[in-house]
């Protein structure tokens, strides 16, 4: 079985001084959630946008289930972006209709079981919703897909604390053994224990890909604490 995601040499240049990948090599495997993690800059957004073919690579592979990233590959990677990319004027009900129309893979009665979960009127409409509604709503869509690979972008930024802990049991409650989760953040504290694996990226290439046992045996420390060392946070 291929790996969910493969990069070897993936370069991405946006001007001729500046790489935001450099020659990144990365493998990651199916069933585990995975932290990507580093500073601003480091290069994180740019290969998230490249696995949804939001970008082209400058050189270099990137692969999905053994695919390039294209019509095939958004059939099994389900992307939650930093910022809504629907209409805000729609009604919640509404978005919900124009997910399971448009993914074959979304699960409608997963989508409404957490929406009343979190006490969320599905006949309001997106935008008088507050911030951390509008996150919430966009990570239960995302969640309610039956995908591959969820790339989850700050899922968690903009929500009080108390719903932390509901997002991030989604995440673990809502994904199948098989599918791994790519979560991007900077709140390492409060995911950490739901990691399997983290990836540091610095600069443009991977400086440690280690599962959260390794760091915690080898280097006897909390992955939070590992990252502020290494990034002099």
């Amino acid at each position: 079985m291929n790996p969910i995601l493969e990069c070897k040499g993936l370069s991405k240049k946006y001007t001729d001084a500046f790489y935001a990948l450099d020659n990144l090599d990365l493998t990651l495997e199916r069933g585990q959630i995975v932290g990507l993690l580093g500073p601003n800059g480091s290069g994180k957004t740019t290969l998230i946008k490249l696995i949804n073919d939001a970008l082209i690579p400058t050189s270099g592979t990137i692969l999905i289930d053994g695919k390039e990233p294209g019509v095939e590959t958004k059939k099994i990677v389900s992307y939650l972006p930093d910022r809504a990319y629907f209409d805000p004027s729609m009604k919640v009900k509404d978005i919900l209709s124009y997910f399971a129309d448009f993914y074959d893979n979304f699960i409608m009665e997963r989508a409404a079981h957490m929406l009343e979960d979190l006490d969320i009127d599905v006949n309001a409409r997106f935008k008088n919703l507050s911030k951390g509604t509008q996150e919430k709503v966009q990570l239960i869509l995302v969640m309610s897909r039956d995908a591959a690979l969820y790339v989850l972008d700050e899922p968690i930024g903009g929500v009080d604390p108390a719903a932390r802990d509901y997002i991030l049991k989604t995440i673990l409650t809502n994904y199948n053994d098989n599918a791994t989760v790519l979560l991007s953040t900077h709140l390492i504290g409060d995911i950490e224990n739901v990691l399997d694996r983290v990836v540091f990226i610095r600069q443009g290439r991977v400086s440690l890909n280690a599962t959260v046992d390794e760091i915690r045996m080898q280097q006897r420390k909390s992955v939070d604490a590992l990252f502020r060392e290494v990034f002099k946070c």
